[in-house]
């Protein structure tokens, strides 16, 4: 599970002076449950990522990853949680496999249990193929699938992703959603973050909408779509976001660490 309480993260700008990113987010996320942050980009949804994933601290507030404090736990946190975006971030002169067995013994896993552990992804992943193929030489698709392993090499009870189809092609973005929906139906914690109004429709369980580093409202996609009276999910997060008041000095969120 995941929760997250006034989560508040602020920085300090020269031209703009405070910059609120996060703004006192609070929300939950349970196992077997694909959570959406939805909002355009700058709304801070990558920050609130970030603060999970312990790649930030927070300014105010807390969040917990599997029980894990992000604060005082962050190595327990970071050995819990499995995080993709759409940056594949491989190293170029490692092969697939030897990606997969670098990351392996990065989260402890040794011996017969990574050899193990990385036939089945490579199987799994359909990498078989590639797998002798160095990184900076794969397709972005294949590159996509070594990532999804690495992102899963240590069995994580949670999951996050970070806008993981931006700038991917039909085919590669396919691929990431069915994964996503198969963490789902393991059983996992999983929070996404997205522009993409299909992508929430199709994966999200509860979504909730971040505008100015805020959560503005929160329900399943059809309780977004009554709460406004529109039918399509885009237009209710317009109307949603075009009603609220202009930002105030020191609440701007458009600024990412």
């Amino acid at each position: 599970m995941i929760t997250a309480t006034h989560l508040t993260k602020t920085f300090r700008d020269r031209k703009r002076g405070l910059v609120r990113a996060v703004d006192q987010l609070s929300f939950t996320c349970r196992p077997g449950q694909i959570f959406g942050l939805l909002g355009a980009n700058g709304a801070g949804k990558t920050t609130t990522l970030r603060l999970l994933g312990t790649l930030l601290e927070p300014t105010r507030g807390s969040a917990t990853v599997a029980g894990f404090d992000v604060k005082t736990q962050p190595e327990e946190v970071r050995r819990h949680i499995g995080f993709l975006s759409n940056g594949t971030a491989l190293y170029g002169r490692l092969t697939a496999r030897e990606m997969l067995e670098y990351f392996g013994r990065l989260n402890g896993i040794d011996g017969p249990a990574l050899r193990r552990r990385v036939d089945e992804l490579i199987e799994r992943l359909e990498i078989g193929d590639f797998q002798k193929g160095r990184c900076d030489k794969l397709s972005t698709g294949q590159k996509q699938r070594v990532s999804i392993a690495r992102s899963i090499i240590h069995q994580p009870p949670v999951m996050v992703f970070d806008e993981p189809t931006t700038g991917l092609d039909v085919m590669t973005s396919q691929t990431i959603m069915s994964f996503i929906e198969q963490c789902r139906d393991e059983g996992l914690t999983v929070v996404f973050s997205t522009h993409i109004m299909s992508e929430v429709e199709r994966l999200c369980d509860a979504v909730a909408i971040v505008h100015r580093g805020k959560i503005v409202t929160e329900g399943s996609v059809s309780e977004i779509k009554a709460q406004t009276g529109e039918p399509v999910l885009e237009k209710a997060f317009l109307k949603i976001v075009n009603e609220l008041p202009p930002a105030q000095p020191g609440s701007l969120s458009d600024a990412r660490p």
